[in-house]
């Protein structure tokens, strides 16, 4: 690291838990992110100041007025434009000395396998259970540690799925994939503001951990918050033995 980088990232240095060498392993890091609304927000926006190095974000659609009530790293007038591309401006402003891949397409299973391939952790941060489910997938291939999140009303979920490890559970193991199963879609259930900046923060915290190697992940875990009462629930999780993913 140059001088610049040192005083930049002085605080996580401190930590001994990180130091140099940890942030050393963030600014070397290859992220994905898939998603660059709610979640992929704060998600994008801590990985981008804490030094991750490369991080691709990955998103189809565009940047909407009603997006502004929650989605901080797009601005009024980017509206209109893609959500990846307005993502990856915001970024490059907060930290220039790393490397943002935006993908602004809605990307096919193989798609993401190629992503996924370079990647050190992968995020989903998407908000439908056909792209959660095609995620798990293919990290589940790939042994890619993977940090999933969700967030409707007042409700959020945080899990990681870490498929370095033989007895890790899925994203199928926990919500199985049914041909009619429905996407509880903030556009007509509604999101309280604050709640996907607490879930995507602890993705990123998550997502951190994993790459310094430090601490306990939440991997065989789920981490669920009731918003209107902030309450916590910690879940242990097991893998289905009869999962057609990852058994």
């Amino acid at each position: 690291m140059n001088d610049g980088q040192l005083l930049r990232y002085s605080r996580h240095i401190l930590l001994p838990q990180i130091g140099i060498e940890g942030q050393e392993k963030f600014l070397r890091a290859r992220v994905l992110v898939v998603g660059a609304g709610g979640l992929g927000s704060p998600v994008a926006l801590y990985l981008a100041s804490a030094g991750v190095g490369n991080l691709t974000l990955c998103d189809g659609d565009s940047v909407d007025l009603t997006n502004l009530q929650r989605q901080i790293v797009h601005s009024t007038r980017r509206i209109g434009m893609n959500k990846a591309v307005s993502a990856a401006q915001t970024l490059a402003e907060i930290n220039p000395e790393i490397v943002v891949t935006a993908v602004d397409k809605r990307l096919t299973e193989e798609d993401l396998a190629l992503l996924a391939a370079d990647a050190d952790v992968v995020l989903d941060a998407s908000d439908n259970f056909a792209t959660r489910h095609a995620v798990n997938r293919v990290c589940a291939r790939l042994k890619k540690p993977l940090v999933s999140g969700a967030a409707v009303r007042f409700d959020g979920q945080v899990a990681v799925f870490d498929f370095r490890l033989p007895d890790s559970p899925c994203y199928h193991c926990l919500f199985p994939e049914f041909a009619d199963q429905e996407d509880e879609r903030c556009a007509t259930l509604g999101v309280f503001a604050p709640l996907v900046g607490i879930i995507g923060s602890l993705q990123a915290a998550e997502a951190l951990k994993l790459l310094a190697g430090v601490g306990e992940s939440l991997a065989g875990r789920l981490l669920l918050l009731d918003g209107l009462r902030m309450v916590w629930r910690n879940i242990r999780l097991v893998k289905d033995p009869a999962c057609p993913v990852c058994a």
